[in-house]
């Protein structure tokens, strides 16, 4: 996605997930996501993010800082958006 201003890492099942996706569609901000039950090495990442634990959702930006469960509210300061 060449318009994605970070990567969120989730899982199909995980509720706050679905939450902030439709925060952020609504928001109009991209982003990509991977799924970390499909994609062993995702899970690494989110581990490394998490201190071993893979909790999500974990959105991961370009400048390799990462927020864990964020608000829209703190996904846009990151973003510089707020």
């Amino acid at each position: 996605m060449p318009d994605a201003q970070f990567t969120m890492y989730s899982t199909p099942w995980c509720g706050y997930c679905h939450r902030l996706k439709g925060q952020l569609k609504r928001e109009g901000i991209e982003f990509a996501e991977v799924d970390i039950e499909q994609e062993p090495s995702a899970a690494a990442i989110v581990e490394k993010a998490n201190n071993g634990n893979q909790t999500v959702p974990t959105l991961v930006f370009a400048d390799g800082t990462a927020l864990t469960n964020p608000s829209v509210a703190q996904v846009k300061a990151q973003l510089a958006l707020s």
